[in-house]
Protein backbone atom coordinates (compact mmCIF):
# COMPACT_ATOMS: atom_id res chain seq x y z
CA UNK A 1 0.00 0.00 0.00
CA UNK A 2 1.32 3.43 -0.90
CA UNK A 3 0.56 6.39 1.33
CA UNK A 4 0.26 9.67 -0.55
CA UNK A 5 1.72 12.79 0.95
CA UNK A 6 -0.50 15.61 2.13
CA UNK A 7 1.78 18.20 0.62
CA UNK A 8 0.35 19.41 -2.69
CA UNK A 9 3.75 20.40 -4.08
CA UNK A 10 4.99 16.83 -4.16
CA UNK A 11 1.80 15.47 -5.73
CA UNK A 12 2.60 17.33 -8.93
CA UNK A 13 5.05 15.50 -11.14
CA UNK A 14 7.36 17.94 -12.87
CA UNK A 15 6.97 16.63 -16.42
CA UNK A 16 7.63 18.04 -19.83
CA UNK A 17 5.04 16.91 -22.33
CA UNK A 18 6.73 18.45 -25.35
CA UNK A 19 6.21 21.57 -27.43
CA UNK A 20 2.76 23.19 -27.48
CA UNK A 21 0.25 21.52 -29.84
CA UNK A 22 2.75 18.72 -30.47
CA UNK A 23 3.03 16.90 -27.17
CA UNK A 24 4.81 13.61 -26.73
CA UNK A 25 2.72 10.46 -26.32
CA UNK A 26 4.55 9.68 -23.05
CA UNK A 27 5.12 11.49 -19.78
CA UNK A 28 8.72 11.94 -18.71
CA UNK A 29 9.88 13.86 -15.67
CA UNK A 30 12.60 16.45 -15.99
CA UNK A 31 14.86 14.17 -13.97
CA UNK A 32 14.34 11.43 -16.56
CA UNK A 33 15.46 13.74 -19.34
CA UNK A 34 18.46 14.84 -17.30
CA UNK A 35 19.45 11.23 -16.63
CA UNK A 36 18.49 9.81 -20.04
CA UNK A 37 20.57 12.10 -22.24
CA UNK A 38 23.92 11.33 -20.52
CA UNK A 39 23.01 7.62 -20.36
CA UNK A 40 22.30 7.65 -24.12
CA UNK A 41 25.69 9.23 -24.83
CA UNK A 42 27.42 6.67 -22.60
CA UNK A 43 25.61 3.78 -24.32
CA UNK A 44 26.62 5.13 -27.74
CA UNK A 45 30.23 5.45 -26.54
CA UNK A 46 30.23 1.88 -25.23
CA UNK A 47 28.85 0.64 -28.55
CA UNK A 48 31.69 2.37 -30.40
CA UNK A 49 34.28 0.88 -28.03
CA UNK A 50 32.87 -2.60 -28.54
CA UNK A 51 33.15 -2.11 -32.30
CA UNK A 52 29.51 -1.65 -33.28
CA UNK A 53 29.19 0.84 -36.13
CA UNK A 54 26.94 3.89 -36.21
CA UNK A 55 23.82 2.98 -38.19
CA UNK A 56 20.07 2.95 -37.70
CA UNK A 57 19.81 -0.34 -35.84
CA UNK A 58 22.69 0.33 -33.45
CA UNK A 59 21.19 3.72 -32.59
CA UNK A 60 17.75 2.16 -32.13
CA UNK A 61 19.17 -0.47 -29.77
CA UNK A 62 21.07 2.27 -27.92
CA UNK A 63 17.76 4.12 -27.48
CA UNK A 64 16.04 0.97 -26.15
CA UNK A 65 18.88 0.29 -23.72
CA UNK A 66 18.84 3.95 -22.63
CA UNK A 67 15.11 3.85 -21.93
CA UNK A 68 15.50 0.67 -19.85
CA UNK A 69 18.44 2.05 -17.84
CA UNK A 70 16.74 5.41 -17.35
CA UNK A 71 13.58 3.75 -16.06
CA UNK A 72 15.64 1.66 -13.62
CA UNK A 73 17.58 4.69 -12.38
CA UNK A 74 14.57 7.02 -12.10
CA UNK A 75 12.50 4.40 -10.29
CA UNK A 76 14.90 4.88 -7.37
CA UNK A 77 14.68 8.69 -7.46
CA UNK A 78 12.01 10.75 -5.71
CA UNK A 79 11.73 14.10 -3.97
CA UNK A 80 12.84 12.42 -0.74
CA UNK A 81 15.78 10.61 -2.37
CA UNK A 82 17.44 12.79 -5.02
CA UNK A 83 19.77 11.59 -7.74
CA UNK A 84 22.93 12.59 -5.83
CA UNK A 85 21.86 10.55 -2.80
CA UNK A 86 21.19 7.51 -5.02
CA UNK A 87 24.64 7.74 -6.63
CA UNK A 88 26.30 8.26 -3.23
CA UNK A 89 24.48 5.21 -1.84
CA UNK A 90 25.50 3.16 -4.89
CA UNK A 91 29.15 4.25 -4.58
CA UNK A 92 29.33 3.45 -0.86
CA UNK A 93 27.66 0.09 -1.41
CA UNK A 94 30.16 -0.70 -4.15
CA UNK A 95 33.19 0.15 -1.97
CA UNK A 96 31.94 -1.17 1.38
CA UNK A 97 34.16 -3.73 3.15
CA UNK A 98 32.96 -7.28 2.62
CA UNK A 99 33.28 -10.46 4.65
CA UNK A 100 35.88 -12.78 3.21
CA UNK A 101 34.42 -16.15 2.39
CA UNK A 102 37.72 -17.89 1.67
CA UNK A 103 40.08 -18.51 4.58
CA UNK A 104 43.44 -16.76 4.50
CA UNK A 105 45.31 -19.39 6.52
CA UNK A 106 46.11 -22.96 5.71
CA UNK A 107 48.25 -25.92 6.59
CA UNK A 108 51.64 -25.23 8.10
CA UNK A 109 54.49 -25.40 5.67
CA UNK A 110 58.28 -25.34 6.04
CA UNK A 111 58.77 -23.54 2.73
CA UNK A 112 59.40 -20.18 4.44
CA UNK A 113 62.03 -21.47 6.92
CA UNK A 114 65.71 -20.70 6.43
CA UNK A 115 67.96 -23.74 6.64
CA UNK A 116 71.76 -23.60 7.17
CA UNK A 117 73.98 -26.34 5.78
CA UNK A 118 76.25 -26.37 8.84
CA UNK A 119 75.16 -27.38 12.29
CA UNK A 120 75.51 -24.57 14.83
CA UNK A 121 78.46 -24.94 17.22
CA UNK A 122 77.88 -24.79 20.98
CA UNK A 123 78.89 -21.53 22.62
CA UNK A 124 81.85 -21.37 24.98
CA UNK A 125 80.94 -21.50 28.65
CA UNK A 126 81.39 -18.30 30.58
CA UNK A 127 83.73 -18.01 33.49
CA UNK A 128 82.66 -16.48 36.75
CA UNK A 129 79.19 -15.84 38.04
CA UNK A 130 78.01 -13.56 35.27
CA UNK A 131 74.31 -13.26 34.87
CA UNK A 132 72.75 -15.02 31.95
CA UNK A 133 72.14 -12.62 29.10
CA UNK A 134 74.61 -10.02 30.40
CA UNK A 135 77.88 -9.57 28.53
CA UNK A 136 81.10 -9.73 30.59
CA UNK A 137 82.70 -6.31 31.16
CA UNK A 138 85.38 -5.58 28.58
CA UNK A 139 89.01 -5.57 29.70
CA UNK A 140 90.27 -1.98 29.69
CA UNK A 141 93.82 -2.90 28.59
CA UNK A 142 95.51 -5.95 27.09
CA UNK A 143 97.20 -8.24 29.72
CA UNK A 144 100.78 -7.34 28.80
CA UNK A 145 100.24 -3.60 28.37
CA UNK A 146 102.45 -1.11 30.30
CA UNK A 147 99.34 0.91 31.14
CA UNK A 148 97.91 -2.11 32.92
CA UNK A 149 101.04 -2.36 35.06
CA UNK A 150 100.58 1.23 36.16
CA UNK A 151 97.01 0.64 37.17
CA UNK A 152 97.72 -2.30 39.46
CA UNK A 153 97.06 -1.50 43.09
CA UNK A 154 100.15 -1.32 45.23
CA UNK A 155 100.72 -3.87 47.93
CA UNK A 156 99.74 -2.24 51.17
CA UNK A 157 100.85 -3.15 54.68
CA UNK A 158 103.11 -6.21 54.48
Amino acid sequence: MRIRTDDEIYRVDAVWLGPPKATFPWRARYVAWGVGIPVFLVVLGVERQVGIGFDFFSTAWALVITIALTRIITSKISHERPLGAVFTMWWRELHAPRERRTPTGGAASASKLRVNRERPRPRAKRRGGARRGAAPPPAPYPPDSPARARRRPAAVGR
